[in-house]
């Protein structure tokens, strides 16, 4: 047998063992009792932790001399994976990175190029030995620099007992505010083990790639690398967590702090380059967020693909022989965050990053808030999955920048359909999607438990991952749901109720909940929403449905619109389609004749339509911020139309805070559904979408402080009549169409009305639009000082 085989095989054994750490070390204290264990059972990893001093002092005592001792499993000294936590490890990483060939030669070529400049400007002759000497101080000088960009990006992983240390603090912070426990499912872990030790064996690395909802998941991930004993993790993380005393904790134990942004820094990118590929040449473990930022709607967001770029030309330029990517997905039934995002998304100012608050924060830590399900996909080989990528697309160069980016974009959109598909819907998500599904104010205990429990067996029958209820029965998951959310479910109960009934307090806040679970449900709700263009206007049955053809029609329309927020299934909308309605047939939502008639079933009609109205609920939200943003770019119509008018360039910033202050009224005014519609994540995508479409056009402007303006393109642009804006035009056309998708609403049937009312506020929007900020005198003056110039030039020639 090899050493991985019988290293994997005693890993298997150990976690068939059943026992308490402290019925080891406490006989008296607690009792073993002996159970076959399942690889698939769910574990919580924290159960048997101490959660306060108060609660078992002498337990709580016991378990801090452990950490500081280093037993057990907390001395983390036979962990999975390249050594690491060695006096000398940071000033040997810092030395290859900085000895390097690439980092010497981009110094090497920036040094000259500044002496060439400087040599030009001074008047200097080729033979001038001022040259040289200016070229040697430069190098030094951007010596300086890179030595201090390495100091500040590179973790300090030099101590054992510093990790020991901030896994207590993080092990006690866990265990406190989640105090049902961190779970994971065994036989995952197992596999990820065994490809840990083979990796190990190679010297390969292995690419740990998160959903990202909260600073938490910096911790939990890295926690459990610790707790389960493989080699913690080099962690991308941004310089804005790099705060005093936490930043140096954060270092220590494995955070690779980063810019936001970079730009033309050639400098700084070959040395975060050269970073990461070393990390990786040398089979250290690597984990970054692919989504780039924490998700502030609830679902994954579209992948940002800089970092792992990074690890894809490395890999490419043969750094390294081959690493191991792991999918993982983190559910809570809570997050700190939820607040802060909702007020940020409407506007607010971001405020400043509160992870060192979290770990100080005393009231946060007396909180209860519900468990963490942390699962991980089946780790891949990132050279099978290029091998696979090549035989079915045929053969690529992947030197050529275009063809890489598809492969590129590829692994992205691959990682978080690995993520989607290991997800774990909690029973926050479940009770929040519930509430917000429902037609009314407020919904009673046994409809709630009733469609709470439909709403479970419907993502287990597609095959998606409920947190596990652990023999509690639906109400009691229910209840307690209720009591961790009490600020965003209310309960009205009392004498005078019949019922207990639940309502949304905030539902903003949570929608966040409720767009964890949409992944599921996209492509049928999109098919419904595209259905009720034709259910809305009511009538009897033969008016409410539609032809396949046209069904399909609108369907495209609405998934290529969405397509910046939503992550299909592979397939194409086609064959995505044909097995949507397939699946809606089959759960009586939707019928289909043998003249390719599609509309609700006899069922559906029955019951109220409340499985097709869930579905339709789920999407409304992001067809409102569509129609909003569409409605907006009437506030960019110059004040008259005339032939050959140029377009008002507005500054991206002030539209983009203008649109929300119009949504706001609009939704105030009845003329828009959900407040939720006007978060600017939404909405920044559908700009973008229509920048894609060539209908809304988009100058950027370099600089110390780079900005952008927006306009109109001419093809879009709106019509007046009398000086008034008028419901006309390829805009409004727009507009109509995505409108014809939208919830109805009492104040929406009149659509002349809608649209006078819309029009005005836009036209006042417009008059505020059409004043040039500073930016834009400023540039406005730098054309017209740079037109002289120009004429001159043109004489010339």
């Amino acid at each position: 047998m090899s050493k991985p085989e019988k290293r994997l095989e005693e890993l298997v054994e150990e976690y068939k063992k059943s026992g308490s750490d402290y019925a080891i070390d406490n006989p008296p204290r607690a009792v073993k009792i002996h159970v076959k264990r399942d690889l698939s059972e769910h574990r919580n990893v924290v159960e048997k932790e101490p959660r306060r001093i108060r609660e078992d002092p002498l337990a709580f005592i016991l378990n801090v001399g452990r950490y500081y001792q280093g037993t057990g499993w907390r001395g983390y000294k036979d962990y999975i994976g390249t050594k690491i936590l060695y006096p000398g490890y940071t000033k040997r990483i810092r030395s290859m990175v900085m000895e390097s060939k690439n980092v010497q030669d981009i110094i090497d070529q920036l040094a000259t190029r500044q002496t060439k400049i400087l040599t030009e400007q001074k008047k200097w002759k080729p033979n001038d030995k001022r040259i040289e000497k200016q070229r040697k101080a430069l190098r030094k000088e951007l010596e300086v620099v890179a030595n201090a960009i390495i100091e500040k990006a590179i973790s300090t992983l030099d101590s054992n007992r510093t990790l020991r240390f901030f896994a207590f603090i993080v092990n006690n912070l866990l265990v406190r505010l989640y105090h049902q426990g961190v779970h994971i499912r065994e036989s995952e872990w197992v596999e990820l083990k065994r490809v840990a030790i083979m990796a190990q064996e190679k010297k390969q690395s292995l690419i740990f790639l998160p959903s990202h909802k909260s600073h938490i998941d910096y911790l939990v991930v890295s926690y459990l690398m610790f707790r389960l004993g493989i080699q913690i993790p080099h962690i991308v993380a941004g310089d804005n967590l790099d705060m005093p005393i936490l930043g140096k904790i954060l270092k220590s134990s494995g955070a690779v702090f980063i810019r936001r942004e970079w730009g033309n820094d050639e400098l700084y990118k070959t040395i975060l380059d050269e970073y990461i590929s070393t990390v990786l040449a040398e089979g250290m473990n690597f984990e970054c967020f692919v989504e780039g930022t924490r998700s502030r709607l609830g679902k994954l967001l579209q992948p940002k693909l800089g970092i792992v770029k990074i690890i894809l030309d490395a890999f490419v330029n043969q750094r390294f022989e081959d690493c191991h990517i792991v999918p993982i997905s983190l559910g809570y039934d809570k997050i700190i965050e939820t607040s802060s995002y909702a007020t940020e998304l409407l506007g607010a100012p971001k405020a400043k990053e509160s992870l060192w608050g979290i770990l100080t924060n005393s009231s946060i830590l007396q909180l209860k808030w519900g468990r963490v399900d942390v699962r991980v996909g089946k780790p891949y080989s990132l050279k099978n999955w290029i091998d696979e990528q090549i035989k079915m697309r045929g053969p690529m160069d992947l030197t050529d920048q275009h063809q890489k980016s598809i492969l590129l974009k590829s692994l992205g959109y691959r990682v978080l359909a690995d993520i989607n598909a290991i997800s774990v819907v909690m029973p926050s998500a479940l009770v929040g999607t519930v509430i917000l599904t429902l037609r009314g104010r407020g919904v009673g205990r046994s409809e709630l438990i009733r469609r709470v429990d439909w709403l479970k067996k419907i993502i287990e029958d597609k095959g998606g991952q409920v947190s596990e209820f652990h023999e509690m029965s639906t109400g009691e998951i229910v209840d307690k749901t209720v009591v961790i959310h009490k600020e965003l479910i209310g309960e009205r109960k009392g004498k005078d109720i019949v019922e207990p009934t639940f309502y949304p307090i905030e539902a903003f806040e949570l929608s966040y909940y409720r767009n964890q679970v949409i992944h599921l449900f996209v492509e049928e709700a999109i098919v419904c929403a595209a259905l009720y263009s034709v259910i809305k206007k009511g009538g009897g049955k033969p008016l409410q449905r539609m032809k396949y053809e046209d069904l399909m029609d609108e369907i495209s329309f609405l998934s290529s619109l969405l397509k910046l927020d939503m992550i299909y299934k592979p397939g194409g909308v086609e064959a995505n389609t044909k097995r949507t309605i397939q699946w809606l047939a089959d759960n009586n939502v939707i019928e289909v004749d043998q003249d390719n008639w599609i509309g609700l079933s006899d069922m559906e009609r029955s019951c109220g339509r409340e499985n097709y109205d869930f579905l339709c609920f789920m999407i409304w939200p992001f067809i409102e911020s569509y129609w909003l943003a569409a409605i907006s770019l009437f506030t960019l119509a110059p004040s008259s139309i005339a032939p050959n008018q140029d377009p008002i360039w507005v500054d991206s910033k002030l539209f983009a805070n203008r649109t929300q202050s119009l949504g706001k009224t609009l939704y105030y005014q009845g003329d828009l559904s959900y407040l939720e519609a006007v978060n600017k994540e939404t909405l920044g995508n559908a700009f973008t979408r229509y920048e894609e479409q060539n209908i809304l056009l988009k100058r950027r402007h370099p600089g110390p402080k780079s900005w952008s303006e927006v306009a109109i393109s001419r093809d879009y642009m709106p019509e007046r009549q009398n000086g008034i804006l008028i419901p006309r035009g390829h805009l409004w056309e727009l507009v109509e169409r995505i409108g014809r998708f939208r919830r109805e609403g009492k104040n929406r049937r009149d659509n002349a009305t809608v649209s006078t009312r819309v029009l005005r506020l836009a036209d006042i929007l417009g008059e505020d639009n059409a004043i040039p900020t500073a930016n834009q005198k400023t540039a406005a003056k730098k054309v017209v000082a740079a037109e002289p110039l120009l004429s001159n030039n043109k004489s010339k020639m």
